[in-house]
């Protein structure tokens, strides 16, 4: 009997060991794979187009079409723009799933996405081991750039952002209550899932750092009824700040504060901002993103983005997206010129850092951080919520 479990065990692991060296084989040789540029290139976004952050892929999704559909005919690219739906609710599966479909399909050559940390979290080893760069407009953990004592680097060389991280939101959005809103008293409520508790963790050692009481809360990403968290914030809280994804769970969050009569705002993190969902006024949110209307020089995108999405507005995540795109398929054509008429996932991959674009959507040029994978010099904006719903730029 042991002799006959012995000989199984050999064959199972020389079952493994050879499955093992096959799909080591089949990444390798799908990494270096030419790819005539001539044929139709797939570009995917992996972001939430249901649940609970589903607002988030549907305005990213609407501007990284539009980027594709009038950025790559000037580049030479003929390409076709797909959706990746990674629900915040169901946790790293679809995102895992996804980056395994991608991988296998020889016309992706880059990847947007995924838009949310935990989901980066969950697939970015399995890009960088195709190599697959892929590039992400709305990620903002710090730790999928950067490495920090207790919070080690999460993030590969695969992954990109073209958003500022959470180690400069959380300080900014901490500041503003300490120098603007005079703050001595917050609370902080996390959602147990990587973005929430990362942005959760810099704010708190901001804010007491300046003396500032805190106290810490935390709900399961699943609730939808924060009643009873409500009742656990002091009646002298100043601030609860909540960075959730779900914008429509800070606006009941909101509304809960003021009908058991507490006088704290909300201040939501970047995941909060949508004024069709989050619009109690005198609340707060940041994002990476100024109101791109104002900018003079991106009214040309602004009509043409308007005209193919007729009576939807202009909010803060889809800009991003097509400077995601933009940047993924200028990759794309100097790696294909490189490779005269062909491209691998690899000379992508190593073309991404070269990118560089001049009259940048969001203001300015956009140049890449010489010590990660980061924008340069990006910042992040505070709004104030109006009394007509409206986000108002205060910081």
């Amino acid at each position: 009997m042991k002799k006959a479990i012995g000989l199984a065990l050999v064959v199972l692991t020389t079952s493994v060991v050879a499955a093992s060296a096959q799909g080591a084989q089949k990444v390798a040789t799908t990494t270096l794979a030419s790819f005539n540029c001539k044929n139709t290139i797939t570009l995917p976004l992996v972001t939430p187009v249901t649940g609970g952050a589903g607002f988030l892929g549907v305005e990213q999704g609407s501007w990284a079409s539009y980027a594709v559909k009038t950025l790559a005919p000037k580049l030479g690219l003929k390409v076709k723009f797909v959706l990746g739906d990674t629900p915040v609710e169901q946790g790293p599966a679809p995102a895992q799933a996804l980056a395994q479909k991608y991988i296998g399909d020889k016309s992706v050559l880059a990847i947007l996405g995924p838009s949310t940390s935990g989901a980066v979290v969950a697939s970015t080893k399995t890009y960088f081991q195709a190599k697959l760069a892929h590039i992400s407009p709305s990620a903002t953990h710090t730790d999928l750039t950067i490495g920090t004592a207790g919070d080690p680097l999460q993030g590969t060389p695969a992954f990109f952002r073209d958003v500022p991280g959470d180690y400069i939101q959380g300080p900014a959005d901490a500041n503003y209550m300490i120098k603007t809103l005079h703050v001595k008293k917050v609370v902080i409520l996390d959602f147990q899932e990587p973005y929430s508790t990362g942005l959760a963790a810099v704010v708190d050692a901001t804010l007491k750092k300046a003396g500032v009481s805190t106290t810490r809360l935390s709900a399961p990403n699943t609730t939808t009824d924060y009643s009873a968290y409500v009742t656990k914030v002091p009646s002298d809280a100043d601030v609860v700040f909540f960075p959730t994804q779900k914008p429509g769970d800070a606006q009941t969050f909101a509304q809960q504060l003021l009908e058991q009569g507490k006088k704290a705002k909300v201040f939501g993190g970047d995941g909060s901002n949508d004024p069709t969902q989050f619009k109690v006024p005198g609340s707060y949110v940041s994002n990476f993103a100024p109101d791109i209307t104002g900018i003079k020089a991106d009214a040309g995108i602004v009509a043409g983005w308007r005209k193919a999405n007729p009576g939807k507005s202009v909010g803060s995540f889809g800009p991003p997206s097509y400077g995601a795109a933009q940047i993924a398929l200028n990759a794309i054509s100097l790696a294909c010129k490189q490779g005269h008429g062909t491209a691998t996932r690899l000379s992508v991959f190593h073309n991404f850092k070269k990118v560089k674009i001049n009259n940048w959507i969001l203001g300015g040029n956009f140049r890449w951080s010489t010590k990660t994978n980061d924008p340069l010099n990006a910042k992040f904006y505070i709004f104030q919520i109006q009394s007509n719903g409206s986000y108002k730029l205060v910081g």
